[in-house]
């Protein structure tokens, strides 16, 4: 082999040396793009705190009246006393239809009952007959008192579909608590007592009754967080694409000005509650076949420990016994891409076996 082709397949084998060298060197500071490492195992002590569970819900603003108030008789609007934003008291004077006709009816149908009281009731015939003039009177008086529209309760005007000189027939007052009544010649809305109507899960609905405490936050108002009860909940569902809901109506105590019937808003029940009691991350807690268990740390080594457990919250479970103040439990472990910042960190927790527990109040 000449000098020169010997040099040649010196350099080549250093050129790869180098290569294998720099990938390896790659390969240990920074990982495969794909590789994945367990973090440190994540401790969390068991501490006193406030536990709650919660059933979340999304829903709508309501009046907790609403009525559709029209005419019960047919004739030609003469007066309109009411704009939309008046507030109304029941029985106010909202609008009126010209009376003549009915005001005629009256006159005719007291002047045949006049008549029939004259010709007596000593006959089964004298006395039918005076009795269907004297229904005859009073449907008359009942059309001309129609002709008056009153407000059928308190509440302000959010509708008003007539005006004057408009020719009506006779219709029928409905009143609703939804915001969605919208037929009637006025319609009067509470905008001052307001509910919020929520839809829950079928798994949630037995966990409600009357009175549980909620906080309601309107999505137009985050910043203002309402306090509510529930007042009632619906014994039959409403099913849409396979699911099924059960519907919940939750009073508002002292909503913020400028609520309106309409707006979304997001709900929390509260439907189990402890105060000051031992409890651990939900994370720290497995359940399997009804039994629950945790992960201890003794001596540095794991055990696996049955506790009984209370109030379930999304974040923290009472454990009733099983576990003392200050024992640490293990929480799962969270994987992370090589050289990505970990993720998962659990309010409260640690972070290493080392780690530390955690205070306050929360669910």
């Amino acid at each position: 082999m000449t000098r020169r082709r010997r040099s040649l397949v010196i350099n080549g084998l250093l050129v790869v040396v180098l290569l294998g060298a720099g990938v390896a060197g790659y390969l240990m500071f920074f990982g495969s793009p794909g590789s994945a490492q367990p973090t440190a195992a994540r401790t969390a002590a068991a501490a006193n705190r406030d536990v709650s569970e919660v059933v979340t819900a999304s829903g709508t603003v309501q009046s907790s009246f609403s009525a559709a108030a029209s005419f019960g008789a047919s004739g030609t609007v003469t007066e309109v006393n009411v704009k939309v934003g008046d507030v109304v008291t029941q029985g106010q004077q909202l609008a009126k239809l010209d009376p003549t006709q009915a005001q005629l009816q009256v006159d005719i149908a007291q002047g045949n009952l006049n008549a029939a009281l004259d010709k007596g009731t000593g006959t089964t015939a004298l006395l039918t007959a005076y009795r269907q003039a004297q229904l005859a009177l009073q449907q008359a008086k009942d059309t001309l008192a129609s002709t008056t529209l009153t407000a059928p309760g308190d509440g302000t005007i959010t509708s008003v579909t007539g005006a004057v000189g408009q020719k009506v027939s006779s219709a029928n007052t409905s009143s609703t608590t939804s915001t969605t009544t919208t037929s009637g010649f006025v319609v009067v809305t509470d905008l001052k007592n307001l509910v919020l109507h929520a839809n829950v899960s079928e798994s949630d609905v037995s966990k409600l009754k009357g009175d549980q405490a909620a906080t309601v936050t309107v999505n137009a108002m985050q910043t203002q967080p309402i306090q509510a009860k529930v007042t009632q909940v619906d014994l039959t569902p409403t099913t849409a694409n396979n699911v099924v809901q059960y519907g919940v109506t939750l009073t508002l105590t002292e909503p913020p000005a400028g609520l309106r019937p309409g707006q979304s808003a997001s709900v929390e029940i509260t439907v189990a509650g402890a105060t000051n009691v031992l409890a651990v991350p939900a994370a720290a807690v497995q359940t399997v076949g009804g039994a629950s268990s945790v992960a201890v740390l003794e001596n540095g080594a794991e055990v696996r420990r049955t506790v009984e457990v209370g109030v379930r919250g999304d974040q923290y479970v009472e454990v009733r016994s099983g576990l003392a103040a200050g024992e640490e439990v293990v929480l799962p472990q969270v994987t992370t891409p090589t050289g990505q910042q970990q993720g998962g960190q659990f309010p409260g927790t640690g972070g290493q076996r080392n780690g530390g527990g955690f205070t306050g109040t929360g669910r």
